[in-house]
């Protein structure tokens, strides 16, 4: 694993693009949110997927990922047509630590195995994911870096990451310590929004 120190404001463009381009490439990545850190690929990295998984020991259903957009407009390019209170609401929330979960569209369904119906999605408000994402060809499919065996445990300090996960994936973004608190779930495949979990996100 390579270790690689960002300013969580001001974040180097210049090792953003190289991250972006190994990332293009089919590497796996550990990444910081306004979360949690969060284990992830390119969406259409079908095998990088599958890794996240066998890394997690999760099955692929149990994974819980989630596209990271860049913008509530691109959002609409993987998933069924969003209805306008959703949508309002959406505006209302992102940039922020919030997962809406939508009905995923076919393109997104054929890099899963088990044809994912529905989707997280996330827009962090997140300067280092902002300026890698200027360079990926595709928004990142990640999840939450945990274990469970018992009990959840949730990896916070870089140090610990790099010392657990050094010798099963590519790249560790360090960006300072994460938070503690996962984002809120809205879900948003029903007729009316639903919270499943309420996180660090408000909600009225």
């Amino acid at each position: 694993m390579q270790r690689i120190f960002f300013h969580d404001k001001n974040p180097n463009k210049r090792d953003l693009k190289e991250i972006a381009d190994r990332i293009n490439n089919g590497e796996i990545v550990i990444f910081p949110t306004d979360t949690i850190y969060a284990l992830g690929c390119l969406m259409t990295n079908k095998p990088g997927i599958e890794r996240i998984c066998r890394i997690l020991e999760k099955k692929e259903k149990q994974a819980k990922m989630s596209l990271i957009c860049s913008n509530i407009s691109s959002i609409s390019q993987y998933t069924q047509q969003i209805d306008n209170n959703v949508f309002k609401t959406m505006k209302r929330y992102l940039p922020g630590p919030y997962t809406f979960i939508l009905k995923s569209n076919n393109y997104v369904q054929k890099f899963f195995k088990n044809n994912k119906e529905e989707i997280g999605v996330r827009i962090p408000e997140n300067e280092i994911l902002n300026g890698l994402h200027e360079f990926l060809t595709a928004p990142l499919i990640s999840t939450s870096l945990n274990t469970e065996d018992g009990i959840q445990k949730y990896f916070t300090d870089p140090d610990e990451i790099e010392q657990t996960f050094q010798h099963k994936v590519d790249i560790l973004l360090d960006g300072g310590m994460g938070d503690t608190v996962e984002s809120t779930v809205l879900d948003c495949t029903g007729t009316e929004i639903e919270l499943i979990r309420e996180g660090k996100g408000p909600v009225e």
